[in-house]
């Protein structure tokens, strides 16, 4: 049932802006903090509760997992042209850490991409690694 996937992707997105203006309140910034992430926490966990707890039953969960995978590009793509409009209006210190996250995030790839990959094939599949000499070579 698809409506029950709108119906707790927008109470999520609700309860996430109104804990987000408030922590944004209480840390003294006129803007929402952390509220996409915030629905998007409280959409995996009520989810997963939900169906841990039998309480959807097949086309429920079909509904909310459509939902869920719409929600998450279009809401992520949103929140992330607002915080670029928001760095450039707060100066070269935020563009200088928003660069610096995304470099990371880059020199981190190759470094995750190995995780739970067995030794040999990390060698092999090393550019630049010296392959083992086989013997009488």
């Amino acid at each position: 049932m698809v409506v029950y996937g709108v119906a707790l992707l927008s109470a999520c997105m609700l309860v996430g802006m109104v804990v987000g203006d408030l922590l944004g309140s209480l840390i003294g910034v006129k803007a929402n903090v952390g509220g996409v992430g915030i629905a998007m926490l409280l959409l995996i966990l009520s989810t997963d509760h939900l169906r841990r707890t039998l309480r959807l039953d097949v086309p429920a969960q079909q509904g909310i997992g459509f939902w869920s995978a719409m929600y998450i590009p279009i809401v992520v793509a949103m929140a992330a042209q607002q915080d670029v409009v928001a760095a450039v209006k707060g100066g070269p210190a935020a563009l200088l850490a928003g660069v610096l996250a995304v470099v990371l995030s880059f020199a981190l790839v190759p470094v995750i991409a190995r995780i739970g990959q067995p030794a040999s094939s990390r060698r092999e599949a090393a550019p630049g690694a010296a392959l083992p000499l086989k013997s009488g070579e």
